[in-house]
């Protein structure tokens, strides 16, 4: 969704904030290509926005070891789960202090109402901020937290109690996503007091490592170091987010040591930057997946010898050397290699063009047809670098095999567009969130994300009955064979195009120390530090 912003306020912030933070020692400049659309990790499904707001600025109740899927404690220091898998007790970490900035001056620590006012906001329809800033929130209902959620309690300021309406394997690392970060109930009652509650959606204020200090529209946004953080001081006193939209420049900005840090590189530059003696380049396997979702509602989708003959017609090696240059494998399935339970005993894909154009005859096809395959070439993300490009290489393979393909590129409401399924497919990628099998599969193929994240609106009953017996099971190895079951039927039914799965790169300037990349592709930064070279 977008967030409608009041720029004056937020100039303003930035240029008051950041006299305070020009006085600050260690800067560090992370270079990006697009502004994030937002500063509310609950109300957008959105890594740029994540890494502008829940990665630097909130904390959660658990969150994932640095570098790594392993969930540990963060704002609750420990937890209980009661012996039916329905009750968590979360004993909340004492001293936690809230960021302070113009517009709210805390009074309190944090505590158990926070975390109480951070969830029911998004669970209850009747809370007071439910529908504030057009409260729809995509991820705790793609991630069916609207069913799973019980109730949320505080049982004393210290501890609060989550029911579940079902026992979920998954809860615990569904609680360290960027969904469930944490809101100061204090600033919200503040806000609302004052007739502006969006304001807490528009200027951040969190418990964590960074404190936001403003945003110039389109250009950058200013942090400064939490000088309280319960976990320590970062050593970066001063952190910048610059948006620089075109390629070239970034990279050009990162040999003159006007960036640190930058986000998708040109693919053909990596090989220059990897000989250069001044840029340290980190390559790790993504956790990841691009894919093009057949809508299962169109009629001529729904005819599965279409989807098989649209599968065989692809060469994905051509898109990995083109699109990816390299720096991906082919996909197979909608789970990444990299999460556990990935079944790999699944067949490859092979381009076949003359199988394809028989099967489009045995489907009552023989001269095609014409197809419109939604896309946004914009939308460049970890998962899919260059979505111009593969919509290129997908449109001349399918056009091989008599299939004319109209293209439509929509940018400002694609998201939008995407949930309303008036398309034949949908051009997409996607990174997991916490490294559970569970985090692909249900947000993009089980029946209650459709209209949410399900862009292909697959709804198979043996497939979601597969995904519910696995979340409610303890035994790791039995899910794994669950999920297992799960992507065979994918491989059945082919909903999609699997088409790669990134390896991803990132470029960093040398005097960059301690940087961990996080296996979600999200851009953390506490704990890493400045040295100079």
């Amino acid at each position: 969704m977008k967030l409608r912003t009041k720029f004056s306020i937020i100039t303003t912030t930035f240029m008051l904030a950041s006299g305070v933070a020009q006085a600050a020692g260690k800067t560090f400049f992370y270079c990006t290509d697009k502004a994030p659309k937002g500063f509310s990790p609950i109300l957008v499904i959105d890594g740029k926005t994540y890494n502008a707001s829940s990665q630097q600025v909130y904390n959660r109740l658990v969150e994932f070891k640095r570098g790594s899927t392993d969930i540990e404690p963060a704002l609750a220091e420990s937890w209980d789960i009661s012996n039916d898998g329905l009750t968590y007790t979360f004993h909340l970490r004492p001293n936690v202090k809230f960021h302070s900035s113009k517009q709210f001056k805390p009074t309190r620590n944090f505590n158990a109402d926070d975390v109480v006012f951070s969830f029911n906001r998004m669970l209850d329809e009747n809370h007071p901020f439910h529908n504030v800033s057009n409260g729809v929130y995509p991820y705790f209902k793609g991630m069916g937290f609207h069913k799973l959620l019980k109730s949320v309690k505080k049982l004393d300021d210290n501890t609060v109690e989550i029911k579940l309406t079902k026992p979920d394997a998954t809860f615990l690392a569904s609680l360290g996503m960027d969904f469930t970060s944490i809101h100061s109930a204090e600033y919200a009652d503040n806000m609302m007091k004052e007739g502006k509650p969006e304001t807490i959606d528009k200027l951040p204020i969190g418990t964590g490592p960074f404190v936001f200090a403003g945003y110039k529209k389109d250009q950058k946004i200013r942090y400064f170091a939490n000088k309280d953080y319960w976990n320590g001081k970062p050593d970066i006193d001063t952190l910048i987010i610059d948006i620089v939209p075109d390629a070239t420049t970034r990279y050009a900005k990162l040999i003159k040591s006007k960036c640190d840090m930058i986000e998708f590189p040109n693919q053909n530059d990596i090989p220059e930057m990897e000989k250069n003696p001044n840029i340290q380049m980190l390559r790790y396997k993504g956790m990841n997946v691009s894919y093009i979702a057949f809508n299962s509602e169109s009629p001529i989708m729904a005819n599965p010898k279409v989807r098989e003959a649209l599968n065989d017609a692809v060469d994905r090696k051509a898109i990995i050397d083109i699109v990816y240059n390299g720096f991906a494998v082919s996909a197979k399935n909608p789970l990444a290699p990299t999460v556990w339970g990935y079944n790999d005993d699944i067949k490859p894909y092979h381009q076949d063009i003359e199988k394809a154009k028989k099967l489009l005859a045995e489907a009552g096809y023989p001269n095609g047809f014409t197809m419109k395959v939604l896309m946004n070439d914009q939308k460049k993300g970890s998962s899919l670098p260059e979505p111009g490009k593969l919509a290129t290489l997908i449109k001349s393979d399918w056009e091989k095999i008599g299939v004319k393909v109209e293209l439509i590129n929509e940018v400002l409401d694609y998201r939008k567009r995407a949930r309303q399924g008036n398309f034949d497919a949908v051009i997409a990628g996607w990174s997991g969130d916490n490294g559970d099998p569970d985090n692909f599969l249900s947000p993009l193929l089980g029946c209650d994300s459709i209209g949410i994240s399900n862009y292909g609106r697959f709804c198979n009953k043996e497939f979601d009955d597969l995904l519910a017996q696995a979340k409610i099971s303890s035994d790791k190895a039995q899910r794994t064979e669950l999920y297992k079951k799960a992507q065979q039927i994918v491989r059945k039914e082919m909903p999609w195009v699997t088409v790669a799965h990134s390896t991803l790169v990132v470029p960093l300037s040398k005097r960059v120390a301690n940087y961990k990349s996080s296996p979600f592709g999200y851009v953390y930064l506490h704990g890493t530090k400045l040295e100079d070279k």
